[in-house]
């Protein structure tokens, strides 16, 4: 199986915090075969509590923790959309949701940079307004 979203994004975090997979299988208190089978695509959708022990283990800022949580319920995600808020920390969690929500409307393949811009335009429209 290809990375997922949330496995690409787990993987950044670990690596982002220098950890091997038997470091975060320790801290968090997950088997770290399977942290390792999230992080490439083997399994998607952990239990809220698996979910949870790996947030205390990787200690992401509240962005990634909600990005986490999102991307465990949203499998269908593609990993462009993490890669670009890895990428571009301007792009908020709403922002993140919002594009990573609406982006399977319609067909074919989204792109994840033009839905983000979208999403982005709509907000500002919006805040300007009020």
């Amino acid at each position: 199986m290809a990375q997922t979203a949330l496995g690409l994004l787990l993987q950044h975090l670990r690596e982002k915090r220098g950890l091997k997979l038997r470091e975060l299988g320790q801290l968090s208190e997950v088997d770290h075969a399977y942290i390792y089978r999230l992080e490439v695509g083997d399994k998607e959708a952990p239990s809220d509590e698996v979910l949870t022990k790996l947030i205390r283990g990787l200690k992401p800022g509240r962005r990634e923790t909600t990005m986490l949580r999102f991307l465990a319920e949203h499998t269908d995600t593609l990993p462009d959309f993490v890669a670009l808020a890895i990428e571009d920390d301007t792009i908020t969690e709403e922002i993140f949701a919002a594009a990573a929500a609406t982006a399977y409307r319609g067909s074919g393949r989204p792109d994840a940079r033009k839905a983000i811009e979208r999403v982005r335009r709509i907000l500002e429209e919006e805040n300007g307004s009020h």
